[in-house]
């Protein structure tokens, strides 16, 4: 049996994973005895960084501490081990942050613009530039937004102002993006674990089969909260004269965080399937964000 050691357990997506492998042992960097633990794995699951910056004061040295430093610590650590698989959690800003009308796929040359999408890149180039030996296996996977039970992303804070009542301004744009419900996320992981003598070392793009766009999602919140709410469909040329005026006043709204909330942002997950035989995924797009939606109904959101 595989001993899989998964750095960065406690945050939201690892506490999934780790009910995904039972008997996994995750441990936190703080602990001082994490290498002794790593040495005794035979496969490596780095979840380890920084992707959030709810109040606002987290420097461009906090992102590359969190997502760079400590993945290098963690990968030259997996080169000294017995170890046989390293599987490095990245993101799709390594690659792309704002917009995408062709799905993505991973030849596309990387253009992040925000510090945690530059100290994503930059540990993905440090693992690529380190050539494993030939009995060691190195993935980094690419996945777009996650959600599922537990998160406290973008999803739920657009769940929280629908089941308040509170109309979508917005709804006049129609975008389509890619994300992976939590339920896929594991699956892949669990079926890269399972088949990694079948892969090259390499990025890996991974996603929900289906893309969706914001106002699909706001309709399945509706649907399952079973509250109307009004969209308001303000003229586009409003909205982005509005956010013009934010890009010079600080108001909640401004061109970039505009061009994020309405553009296509599509990814391509066929590289992965091809190589693994994958046909279809446990759940649709659809019924994983029903799934979300419905475990943001049990809890108490202020």
């Amino acid at each position: 049996m595989e001993k899989i050691f998964i750095s960065g357990h406690s945050g939201f997506i690892g506490q999934h994973l780790s009910k995904a492998f039972p008997g996994s042992t995750g441990v936190s960097l703080r602990d001082q005895t994490w290498r002794v633990q790593a040495r005794k794995s035979s496969i490596m699951i780095n979840l380890v960084g920084k992707a959030h910056d709810h109040i606002g004061k987290a420097t461009r040295d906090d992102f590359f501490y969190a997502n760079y430093e400590l993945t290098k610590q963690l990968y030259d650590e997996f080169l000294q081990s017995a170890a046989k698989l390293f599987v490095h959690i990245s993101s799709l800003a390594a690659v792309e942050e704002i917009e995408s009308n062709i799905p993505l796929t991973e030849e596309r040359e990387c253009r992040p613009i925000s510090w945690y999408g530059e100290s994503k890149l930059a540990a993905e180039r440090y693992i690529l530039a380190q050539i494993p030996p030939k009995s060691k296996k190195v993935i980094i996977i690419r996945p777009p937004m996650i959600h599922g039970a537990g998160d406290k992303g973008n999803l739920r804070l657009l769940y929280k102002l629908i089941s308040k009542g509170i109309p979508y301004p917005l709804s006049s744009f129609e975008n389509k993006r890619s994300f992976i419900s939590i339920d896929n996320f594991c699956y892949f992981i669990e079926e890269i674990v399972s088949n990694f003598d079948k892969m090259e070392s390499g990025v890996y793009h991974i996603a929900d089969n289906e893309s969706v766009s914001t106002n699909d999602i706001i309709k399945l919140i509706q649907q399952v909260t079973k509250r109307k709410v009004i969209n308001i469909s303000l003229p586009k040329f409003f909205i982005k004269s509005v956010a013009k005026i934010g890009d010079i006043v600080p108001i909640p709204l401004n061109s970039k965080r505009l061009k994020k909330m309405t553009s296509n942002l599509l990814v391509s997950n066929q590289k992965i399937k091809l190589t693994l035989d994958i046909h279809s995924l446990p759940l649709t797009a659809e019924e994983g964000l029903i799934k979300t939606i419905k475990s943001f109904t049990s809890e108490v959101i202020g």
